[in-house]
């Protein structure tokens, strides 16, 4: 019987494809302010992209040509330029190319003797020293920022507990309960890291926001009392660096001081507004951020790299591979050859296997350099400020929170218009069908607002206007078919 591989069996033939395959994505990418911000799948592409399993292959050139037909015109649209809708990386074209070498290269990252670990290595001392943590601190990079997230409040619990989590777990009932504290707009994956670590959601307490939708400090004060005279254990505070709903920061300085009064762990969720350390003019907006004993952070988001790379900082090393760190035989270090090194990466999180994301962010941080980044945020907040600001002239539009960074909600509301939120409602879905623009939505104080995302390198002043053109053009069209 004849031996197989996944080669080629003709690498002229392949390499013709892959060209073709890298100016046909670099067209798209380079012409995508003509295209539709979105698109609905068709029923029939549907149809076409349900199949039965392939147990004999086809053409990579067939297969490829079902891609441009079928996959390539139906993304979610978060390149373009008007796509406001949730915080969603633009990715790069430097990007796209390191993402196909780190692929070709395909190392596995969980450490070892090996050059891409440098890389990593570096990117982590690049990020810790733009976040203000110390030299020594620990860090890793992970898929999202939610693991990112979860990363960080495992240490805590770990760190916090009174006891070793891993060794005892948390099904003795002569524990106390452990409590962490969040705002009430903090994100979701506060609940899931919750429920998935075994502390469950009863145990995160959601506090109150100030009128800025900032985490009260007075009213987190009280909380952490009450749980005390309780008998409850409280292990850690989630601070919010930019909410999902507004964008508002909360008082980090406050936090911080609280946390060391009180004995907390100090959590900072950073997915998007953290970056802002980037930029000299802004990065007052996150101080008190380099006192975190962690951070997450997405470079997918407001550093534009594509999909996925998030980060998670720790400050106490130590506490970090302590949470994590295991050592079986058939992963020992050794003091000669390819583990050499260890495994470090994977003692800093619950990952063996992990790809190659560092080289996209080693080879667009020195293509790039922080400075022309750190514009890029000061360049999407003034288009955010410029929004709230066509929002609060217009008399048919109501700016419903203010715009403390980069998120802009707002709504169509003329005088004595009836049914605002249907309206909205409705607004919102003829926006996203006509391709013109993206934004999406939320409910702020019961009111369903439009919201306004800009954290895209291609998005222009135009846009900003475009986008309150048409929300005004649609709400009066559905008024005047009203009436």
């Amino acid at each position: 019987m004849s031996e197989e591989s996944l080669d080629p069996q003709d690498w002229t033939h392949l390499r013709t494809l892959g060209h073709r395959m890298l100016d046909d994505m670099l067209d798209h990418l380079a012409g995508l302010r003509d295209k539709p911000v979105w698109r609905s799948v068709p029923d029939a592409v549907q149809a076409a992209l349900r199949e039965p399993l392939p147990h004999e292959g086809q053409s990579a050139q067939s297969v490829y040509e079902e891609f441009r037909r079928n996959v390539m015109p139906y993304p979610n649209g978060n390149l373009h330029p008007r796509f406001f809708g949730w915080v969603q990386g633009s990715g790069t074209p430097l990007g796209m190319l390191a993402d196909m070498l780190a692929a070709g290269l395909n190392p596995m990252m969980a450490g070892f003797q090996q050059a891409p670990v440098l890389v990593e290595h570096q990117v982590l001392a690049w990020l810790t020293e733009l976040m203000g943590l110390p030299a020594n601190s620990s860090g890793v990079l992970a898929g999202s920022g939610t693991m990112a997230n979860v990363l960080g409040l495992a240490v805590a619990r770990q760190a916090r507990a009174g006891f070793n989590v891993r060794e005892e777990g948390l099904q003795d009932i002569s524990h106390p309960r452990l409590v962490v504290y969040c705002s009430t707009e903090t994100h979701g994956w506060s609940q899931k890291a919750m429920e998935l670590m075994g502390l469950g959601n009863r145990a995160l307490r959601r506090v109150a926001v100030d009128a800025d939708f900032r985490i009260s400090i007075s009213a987190l004060r009280e909380a952490i009392a009450a749980d005390r005279k309780t008998g409850h254990r409280p292990i850690a505070v989630i601070a919010n660096a930019g909410t999902v709903n507004t964008g508002a920061i909360d008082d980090l300085t406050a936090i911080a001081e609280l946390c060391a009064e009180e004995g907390l762990w100090f959590h900072v969720d950073g997915a998007f507004g953290a970056l802002v350390r980037l930029s000299p003019a802004l990065q007052t907006l996150v101080a008190g951020i380099e006192r975190a004993d962690s951070l997450a952070f997405d470079l997918h988001k407001w550093v534009s790299l594509p999909f996925e790379c998030a980060c998670v900082l720790v400050r106490d090393a130590k506490a970090h591979h302590d949470a994590f760190a295991l050592a079986p035989s058939y992963m020992a270090a050794q003091t000669r050859g390819a583990i050499a090194w260890g495994l470090p990466f994977s003692d800093r999180g619950i990952d063996l296997t992990r790809n190659f994301k560092a080289l996209k962010a080693w080879m667009c941080l020195k293509t790039y350099g922080v400075n022309k980044l750190g514009r890029l945020i000061e360049q999407n907040v003034r288009q955010a400020q410029q929004l709230g600001r066509l929002v609060e002239a217009h008399p048919s539009l109501e700016l419903l929170a203010p715009v403390s960074l980069n998120i802009v909600c707002f709504r169509y509301a003329p005088p004595g218009a009836a049914a605002l939120d249907d309206l909205n409602r409705e607004i919102l879905f003829r926006l996203q069908e006509s391709g013109v623009a993206m934004p999406s939505s939320t409910v702020l104080h019961g009111r369903f607002a439009l919201r306004a995302a800009i954290v895209n390198h291609r998005t222009r002043m135009e846009d900003v206007d475009a986008l309150v053109a048409e929300v005004v053009r649609i709400g009066e069209s559905l008024s005047s078919a009203v009436a």
